[in-house]
Order: structure tokens, then C-alpha cells, then sequence
């Protein structure tokens, strides 16, 4: 059992929302691969999560912007240590002034948006150094992304900065296409689709889902020729469970799809950006904590 440690099964268990034990004995069995873990889990149908949990959220907000003309949009993500800094309008305003600068300058990577001036004379990163020492803690400008397009783009932002989304769209830019788009956009909020479209499905994806798919069928005990019946109808699922045009729209009342619900506009691609994504936040014992500051 060299390597499997405590803090493995407790990441193997947050990940897939199987038992303890289970997720030892998994992580066991496959030598300490996390992923080939998820796996066996899956096929013995004891996770059945076809996507991944995302490790615990860091705190901060996701701004989000719209050119006028809406040909060009920016996601960016604002971390900081605490949800209490979030409610700072100090916080809340450097945000939304790098969201604008983004959008309105030629950047595309954090580094260059680091080093551009926000006020003459000041970057980026002077600022966001300067409310850090003002404010006691530290923040950081993580991530953003800019979409630029010959059709139209629309964001929507939920829960008050914690999920942001960029919808792209081919199609004519009307007030009712725009609020269609805005629509679409909450449903990929609310239903985080791993692709927009079958084309984006890998076939190391495609075939990983058959291969779970075919063990679990195995183990039920059913027949080679049923299987492969069987798989079809499945793959089909693992599509309209996974691919943003094939989900039924989150709002439908006829069980119509995205595609349908765009009618005569088709979805180009989007982007989704939730606080945190991927970043393990550290676990603080307060107790411990207040103690040692009395000490000091």
C-alpha cells in the first residue's frame, strides 16, 4: 500500500462521492492512479459521475464584459484568500477595471493584462499590489479569456460572480437572438456541458466511456451481441448528457434540445469560468489558529 495516502483517498473520495474503503481499495488495485481509480469505481458502478468533481473552490469573484457591439467578450476570474475580501468594494472595483481593460485593450494573456497601465503610470500589477497591501491579504488575477467573433457573443453571470459564461453564436445580431444567446448561456451555467458539439469528443474520450460502459454491461452478466446494441444507445446518451447542442434546454417544455432552442443561429463555442476550478484550498483549523496568535 506504499504511496496511497490518506490525503489520496480523501481526494479520490471528493472526486467521485464513493465510500472510504471503497476508494482504498481502488486506489490499491490500480497502483495509486487516481484516474485509472475513477475508473473501476465507475465500472463497478459505485461513482457514477460521468465528469469529475472539482476540487475545493478558492474564494474570489468572475467578472464578466461585452463590447457594444457585441463582437468581442472577456471571462476573468479575481481570486482572493477569504469570501470577505470579495464583498470589498475596493475588490469588486479593481475587478471590474481589469475586466474593461481586457476587453478594450490588445492583451490576451495574464502577463500582458499584468503589465498594462490601468491609470497612468500605475500596471495592473501595481495596483493589485497595492490593494494587497492595503487590504492585508492575498489576491490574485488568475485567469481571463477573451473572445472575439464575426457572429456574436453574450455572457451571463450567476450567483453574484461565482460562474461566469461566454456564449458565441453564428447568427443575426437582434434583441431577440441576444437574449436567446443570454438563455443559452445559463443553461451552460447550470449544466456545465464538457463540449459544445459531438466534433469536440475526442476518440480517447469516446473510447474511455464505451470501455466503462462495456465492463459495468459485463458485469450485469449480459451477452456479447447485446452489448454491442447495447453500447450504441449508450454513446448516444454519453452525447446528449455531454455535448452543449445535443442537452435538453435547461427551460424547455417539449424536451427540445439547445440546437432546436437556437433555431435558426448555431452555437460556435463557449467558454465557462466557476471561482476556484482546480484549486485545493487550504483546510484551517481555527482553534489551532486563534491559539497561535494568542502565543505570538
Amino acid at each position: 500500500m506504499s504511496g496511497i495516502t490518506a490525503s489520496l483517498v480523501k481526494e479520490l473520495r471528493e472526486r467521485t462521492g464513493a465510500g472510504m474503503m471503497d476508494c482504498k481499495k481502488a486506489l490499491i488495485e490500480m497502483n495509486g492512479d487516481m484516474e485509472k481509480a475513477i475508473d473501476l469505481l465507475r465500472e463497478k458502478g459505485i461513482a457514477k459521475a460521468a465528469k469529475k468533481a472539482g476540487r475545493i473552490a478558492a474564494e474570489g469573484l468572475v467578472f464578466d464584459a461585452v463590447s457594444a457591439d457585441h463582437k468581442t467578450a472577456v471571462v476573468l476570474e479575481f481570486n482572493s484568500e477569504t469570501d470577505f475580501v470579495t464583498k470589498n468594494p475596493e475588490f469588486k472595483e479593481l475587478g471590474l477595471r481589469m475586466t474593461e481593460l481586457a476587453l478594450n485593450s490588445n492583451v490576451h494573456t495574464v502577463e500582458e493584462l499584468n503589465n498594462t497601465e490601468i491609470q497612468p503610470g500605475k500596471t495592473v500589477a501595481v495596483a493589485l499590489t497595492d490593494l494587497i497591501s492595503k487590504i492585508g491579504e492575498n489576491m490574485n488575477l488568475r485567469r481571463f479569456e477573451k473572445v472575439t467573433t464575426e457572429g456574436f457573443v453574450t455572457t451571463y453571470n450567476h450567483l453574484g460572480g461565482k460562474l461566469g459564461v461566454i456564449v458565441e453564436m453564428n447568427g443575426e445580431i437582434t434583441p431577440e437572438n441576444i437574449i436567446k444567446a443570454k438563455d443559452i448561456a445559463m443553461h451552460v451555467a447550470a449544466m456545465d456541458p464538457g463540449y459544445c458539439d459531438k466534433s469536440e469528443v475526442t476518440t480517447t474520450d469516446l473510447d474511455r466511456e464505451r470501455e466503462i460502459s462495456r465492463k459495468q454491461l459485463e458485469a450485469e452478466g449480459k451477452p456479447a451481441q447485446i452489448i454491442e446494441k447495447i453500447l450504441i444507445g449508450k454513446m448516444n446518451k454519453f452525447y446528449e448528457d455531454n455535448c452543449l447542442v445535443s442537452q435538453i434546454f435547461v427551460k424547455a417544455e417539449n424536451k427540445e434540445t439547445v440546437a432546436q432552442f437556437a433555431g435558426d443561429m448555431k452555437v460556435v463555442s463557449f467558454r465557462r469560468y466557476k471561482v476556484g476550478d482546480g484549486i485545493e484550498k487550504a483546510e484551517v483549523d481555527f482553534a489551532a489558529e486563534v491559539a497561535a496568535q494568542l502565543n505570538a
